[in-house]
């Protein structure tokens, strides 16, 4: 973590330490107000301030991905592989969708897309997949 938080031009930090122990003992996609709220425990004296510069850090290392979506709270991931989300609707709540992730599904989808696309002067660099519902209340 220290490593990348450098190359990014960041400095480590035990806030930065904190939030990403954080991201990482979780299963779900928190946003900074969850995380802020989690780490508080740990770091009474952190501000949310910190807590979103701490994020963009871990972000700007690579270490972090923020998702967005609309204009509701961003939501941090420090899964480093490629995989899928489910999405609930009514609340904004991220998972991790239980399944392998398939780095050829737009060529299976249209063997043709990705070739389309570059003739239309877009170079598909990834993609995301949401599956979006709602989840039961527990």
């Amino acid at each position: 973590m220290q490593g990348a938080l450098r190359a990014a031009g960041c400095r480590y930090t035990p806030q930065r330490a904190a939030v990403f122990e954080y991201l990482e003992a979780v299963d779900t996609h928190p946003t900074a107000d969850e995380v802020y709220h989690a780490v508080r425990g740990r770091i009474p004296r952190i501000s949310l301030a910190t807590v979103y510069n701490a994020l963009e850090a871990l972000v700007a290392a690579k270490l972090a991905t923020k998702l967005t979506h609309g204009d509701g709270a961003a939501r941090y991931d420090c899964r480093g592989d490629s995989h899928y989300h489910l999405r609930d609707t009514a609340t904004g709540e991220i998972r991790d969708l239980p399944t392998t992730f398939d780095p050829k599904l737009l060529e299976r989808l249209d063997s043709q897309l990705v070739r389309r696309l570059a003739n239309d002067g877009f170079q598909v660099t990834g993609y995301r997949l949401e599956v979006l519902g709602q989840f039961r209340p527990k």
